[in-house]
């Protein structure tokens, strides 16, 4: 359902504080900066998709802060995209400090320290997906803070579009195909940051970089066929099998263990989705486990709770929301 905030009915003197409690309420906790004597004004309009979330804000300008302090208490990191349909804004992030313009999109951390600004009225589209779920898309998203991606042609402008488009029918859908939305426009947004040649160039210049791109790509492509091993990947990436084992070493892993990882990761998404109603050993099989007790405890090893445990803080989580 969409839930509508606005400072129009707000006394004067209110409508700054209104706007950081909105804010706050619907991304996390911030700081506000809003230029000295200025009127301002704000609304915000924001949907559910299942554990993702999409908003469209409409503000004066001003500059937002996330501090240290901020991150103490939020166990859970998210993403931010945001993509901006009015005005220029300002990211600071990690050292970084860059500039969006319509027609790109920006990505942005929940748990480093930021700043993000502009200066004229802007609108803006803002995509919230848990870290776990754009993990089980994307290798080491945090690599992508203060990037700015192509909004204007290819995935990127479908990305976009989709986003655009989907928000005013989402009242016309039921809780699973929301979820389900959200799910595709994840995916979406994945195959729009996979095209773009600074991914790849950011994980290695090298050819090395290069083939464990594949690879993880190959991977993730393949995790829900049970047969998936490290010598399926090696001859789908047209690689030896000795040389596959050096690229993930030396990141620190093997490849079983990185197929494994992935498969965890999806599977904890879909645990912790309220609207999936599939038996848990059905989820477990879907994503490439045939055993069900090793599956428990290998989930266990990596969240620290039971596959049962999870999927009753995702329930109970959105019933608080709701």
């Amino acid at each position: 359902m969409q839930a509508t905030y606005s400072t129009m009915a707000s006394a004067p003197a209110a409508k700054k504080a209104h706007w950081q409690s909105i804010v706050s309420q619907v991304y996390f906790s911030l700081d506000l900066r809003f230029p000295s004597g200025a009127e301002f004004e704000g609304r915000l309009d924001a949907w559910t998709l299942g554990a993702v979330a999409i908003s469209r804000n409409e503000s004066d300008g001003l500059l937002y802060r996330r501090h240290e302090r901020h991150l103490l208490a939020e166990r859970e990191e998210s993403f931010l995209i945001t993509v901006p349909d009015q005005a220029e804004i300002r990211f600071a992030q990690d050292g970084r400090d860059v500039s969006c313009r319509p027609g790109q999109f920006l990505i942005e951390r929940s748990h480093l320290p930021y700043e993000f600004s502009h200066r004229d009225r802007a609108s803006l589209w803002v995509m919230k997906i848990p870290s776990p779920v754009l993990r089980a898309r994307i290798a080491r998203p945090e690599r992508l803070a203060t990037l700015q991606f192509n909004a204007t042609h290819g995935v990127g402008a479908l990305f976009v579009d989709m986003l655009r488009l989907t928000a005013p029918r989402l009242d016309e859908m039921d809780e699973p195909v929301r979820a389900l939305m959200g799910s595709q426009l994840v995916d979406l947004l994945a195959m729009a940051i996979e095209a773009d040649d600074r991914i790849l160039g950011s994980q290695s210049s090298s050819v090395r970089g290069a083939h464990l791109h594949r690879a993880e790509q190959f991977v993730r492509q393949h995790l829900r066929d049970i047969r998936l091993s490290p010598v399926m990947v090696a001859e789908g990436c047209g690689i030896s099998r000795r040389y596959l084992d050096q690229l993930f070493e030396a990141e620190g892993t093997s490849v079983a263990a990185y197929i494994r990882a992935q498969r965890l990761l999806m599977c904890d998404a879909a645990l912790r989705d309220a609207h999936n109603r599939k038996a848990i050993s059905e989820i477990a099989y879907e994503w490439g486990f045939g055993d069900q007790a090793q599956f428990s405890r290998n989930y266990r090893a990596r969240f620290g709770v039971t596959p049962s445990e999870a999927r009753a803080t995702g329930r109970q989580a959105a019933a608080a929301a709701s």
